[in-house]
């Protein structure tokens, strides 16, 4: 069983930020610096600390639904190792630039197929319900994978409070997305804003986790700030970043990489090792922050997290439901 009790270990005790503080107030010290020396520049051209590091700390308590036995990725590798196109192209490049990222005031419209739609100050996500502590492995299509101690609390909690019409099937998510801010987006082919989208039972399913810190601590602005999802059975880029909308519909929504390349990237993108990318395998993946040589490893069905949501794809060709 790979989902259990977590230790009875405060994140505050598990995490190695502490060997990054020396790092942390350098950095700091030379963007403050920075930022005196280039006051003539446009406030936009500064990136923020917060564009690397978080260092708001959060409320939080253990999940019977983390993931045990793993080690974790450092916020180092986290923080520095992303993909979020809105903010360029490369690995490294969000946490340069996503410091352009406004994240307060913010606000999550809830639309669509529900009896109550509304909108939400991100303040009132946090305060919803408790916040936990919860470790996933996390998986990109890329073939290479993470395990983060994400924090937030079921998708589920927020959606009952919505109150969805019986007619609602799927539920898309809307990134936040602005020319004046993001202005690296024009290296990529996407048509923005970003968009992703699953089907109900999937939002519904206890381990879709609402997700608004990482460490302890509020997402850093290239993680997805101040709110996304994750869905840790599924391919990263079906947790959407930054989210300004959710909608309920009626029909499968437009997602974005499957309207970019869908003889690549399916709808339901479950991790699945017997479907290969048509241009590399997924039988493998690398973990981030590990000495080469242990790096590889087999890729598991479901990421890992077959016990818990198998059964919703009960009947369905995996291979043609990719």
């Amino acid at each position: 069983m790979l989902i259990g009790k977590p230790p009875d270990i405060p994140s505050s005790e598990i995490t190695p930020l502490h060997d990054y503080r020396e790092y942390l107030n350098r950095r700091r010290f030379l963007k403050k610096a920075a930022a005196a020396g280039a006051a003539a520049l446009a406030a936009g051209a500064v990136v923020s600390p917060r564009a690397a590091f978080a260092d708001t700390k959060l409320q939080t308590v253990s999940s019977p639904l983390t993931t045990t036995g793993e080690d974790l990725t450092s916020f180092q590798d986290i923080t520095h190792y992303n993909n979020f196109y809105e903010f360029g192209p490369d690995k490294t490049s969000p946490s340069q630039n996503a410091g352009a990222l406004p994240t307060r005031p913010w606000k999550v419209k809830i639309e669509g197929k529900v009896n109550k739609p509304q909108v939400f100050d991100i303040d009132q996500l946090l305060k919803l319900r408790p916040l936990e502590d919860r470790v996933y492995r996390f998986r990109c299509v890329e073939a290479w994978s993470m395990v983060v101690p994400w924090v937030g609390y079921s998708l589920s909690e927020l959606i009952k409070l919505c109150d969805p019409q019986p007619s609602a099937k799927f539920v898309q998510f809307v990134s936040y997305f602005d020319w004046g801010v993001e202005k690296w987006a024009n290296e990529s082919q996407v048509a923005w804003p970003y968009v992703e989208g699953l089907r109900m039972d999937e939002a519904m399913n206890p381990l879709t986790l609402l997700t608004f810190g990482l460490y302890g601590q509020v997402l850093p602005n290239q993680d997805g700030a101040p709110v996304r999802i994750i869905v840790p059975w599924k391919y990263g880029f079906k947790s959407a970043k930054s989210i300004v909308k959710i909608k309920f519909v009626d029909k499968m929504p437009d997602t974005t990489w499957n309207e970019l390349a869908p003889s690549e990237y399916g709808f339901y993108s479950n991790v699945n090792p017997n479907v290969d990318h048509p241009r590399w395998s997924q039988k493998t993946e690398r973990r981030i922050g590990l000495p080469f040589y242990q790096q590889r490893r087999t890729t598991l069905m479901f990421n890992g997290y077959t016990d818990q949501v198998a059964s919703m794809y009960t009947g369905m060709d995996l291979k043609k439901n990719f």
